[in-house]
């Protein structure tokens, strides 16, 4: 016997009308009705009796009410138990490590979903270029790691994330720069006048917007604004961000609850 059908009977019972209780079920009449045609059918006994427009009900109807209304009491109790217990389960701390890039955000989103369903959870953000993020990881000082693609993940564990990374140059504002840069397109990679190299985008900024140089970056990457532009490269590249965590290396319960929530997200 299912929990719906009797929360259908105990409403109509304390309503009096199938109509009424409908109304308060929020299903239709004709539903309604061939559900509780269903139900005595399964008992084999009639449960209502019609008097003056309302329905009463017979002496197996009292008896199921009265059971029906216990097993409701303890089914309701049972979940919240369990959903007290849910928000109570997992304790402890997340270390993530993350590059620069649009899935930050995803990662943000999911981390909001995460907490507000274990808010006794705690979490810490690593943020650097995907090397040391990598080395953090292989020695355990991170549980967790959004990684830009390519990158080698044999070692790993990993759920690529949907949502692609578009790779360009982050140039200057000014037409003479990006009359520079599109005169650059299709030279060989040997003919590039390579200046400096960077790990994260913001200290590159200040030196972008002085014409120094050019930075090939990620759209997602924070910290450019009215003063320089973002061109991405043609024909497109683009890559994914992956959520990676060590093969061999055991994980704690709240690491592993927190990649369910990613592979419910994002593994179909």
């Amino acid at each position: 016997m299912e929990i719906r059908l009797l929360k259908y009977f105990v409403t109509i019972a304390e309503e009096g009308t199938v109509s009424r209780a409908a109304q308060v079920l929020h299903i239709t009449q004709p539903t309604l009705s061939r559900q509780l045609k269903e139900l005595e059918a399964d008992l084999d006994t009639e449960l209502f009796t019609r008097q003056k427009n309302r329905l009463q009900l017979t002496e197996a109807g009292l008896f199921l009410k009265s059971r029906a209304e216990e097993i409701l009491e303890l089914t309701a109790q049972t979940q919240q138990e369990f959903l007290a217990r849910k928000k109570q389960l997992f304790s402890g701390h997340i270390s993530i490590g993350c590059v620069e890039a649009d899935n930050s955000d995803t990662m943000s989103l999911m981390l909001e979903e995460f907490i507000a369903d274990y808010p006794a959870v705690t979490f810490n953000i690593y943020t650097e270029t995907g090397d040391d993020i990598v080395e953090r990881l292989d020695k355990g000082l991170i549980d967790l790691a959004i990684l830009l693609e390519p990158i080698n993940t044999e070692k790993y564990h990993k759920i690529v994330l949907p949502r692609t990374e578009r790779w360009g140059l982050l140039v200057s504002n000014r037409a003479d720069v990006q009359q520079l840069v599109a005169d650059w397109a299709g030279r060989p990679l040997d003919e590039l006048n390579i200046i400096g190299n960077f790990n994260l985008s913001f200290n590159i900024i200040s030196l972008v917007e002085r014409q120094i140089g050019a930075a090939v970056c990620i759209e997602g990457a924070p910290g450019y604004g009215s003063a320089t532009k973002f061109i991405p490269f043609a024909p497109t590249v683009q890559t994914n961000c992956v959520l990676a965590w060590r093969r061999e290396r055991e994980t704690s319960p709240v690491v592993r609850e927190f990649i369910r929530y990613f592979r419910t997200a994002f593994v179909k």
